[in-house]
């Protein structure tokens, strides 16, 4: 599990295919590497993925071929920055939502505000697949590329997030342009409620969700 909460970025520094999926080596600050031991999980961009090799510069995980699917991950260019999170410790606080890693479904910045000084601030927008609806709600958390952040406002294929200064400075988001690609995974108690709704329910796209689950709809 994760908090969402960013503390470190990092570089992908290379990519190399393998049988069924690829090999990522992301260069990271001291502090990260050193909870990147063998077999560790670390988020990237929200994506739960597990340590197999580290030094004292980078360290390396592999992905499936789903996750290259699923994910941005795949589609990342050498150079690119990346959020890491490593996993939650028992007994580390919860500064800001349960996160699991698991990557529900890809959305789109549609829109940024123009803030002052360089840095954007206010309302940000994202699209949704629409299958991700009812895990999204006012005042509700989502995690975009891994961040934990509150739902402003949203509808059945948007929601908006209120984002500050200091997020935005701390973070990736600021090399976000629209029409960018981002994780998007939802509210972990979210999920139940809905899958609970959903066993019962005569809404389609909840029934949908019951018999194939979020990935239904790739």
């Amino acid at each position: 599990m994760f908090t969402g909460l960013i503390r470190h970025l990092g570089t992908l520094e290379a990519r190399s295919s393998r049988p069924g999926g690829a090999r990522l080596r992301i260069a990271a600050a001291p502090e990260l590497l050193a909870r990147a031991e063998l077999g560790a999980s670390i988020a990237v961009n929200g994506v739960c993925l597990t340590s197999v090799a580290v030094d004292g510069r980078a360290w390396e995980a592999e992905l499936s071929e789903e996750t290259l699917a699923k994910t941005t991950l795949g589609r990342l260019t050498l150079g690119s920055r990346v959020h890491l999170e490593p996993a939650l410790r028992v007994g580390e606080p919860l500064d800001g939502h349960l996160v699991s890693g698991h990557v529900d479904g890809l959305g789109q910045l549609l829109s940024r505000p123009q803030g002052q000084a360089g840095v954007d601030e206010g309302l940000w927008r994202f699209s949704l697949p629409e299958l991700l609806a009812p895990l999204i709600a006012p005042k509700g958390s989502v995690a975009v590329d891994g961040i934990s952040l509150t739902v402003v406002d949203c509808g059945p294929d948007w929601f908006s997030v209120a984002l500050i200064p200091e997020t935005v400075m701390r973070t990736a988001l600021d090399l976000l342009r629209p029409g960018a690609s981002v994780n998007l995974e939802g509210d972990p108690v979210g999920r139940f409620v809905a899958r609970a709704l959903a066993l019962r329910s005569s809404d389609a796209k909840l029934a949908d969700f019951a018999r194939h689950g979020w990935a239904s709809r790739g």
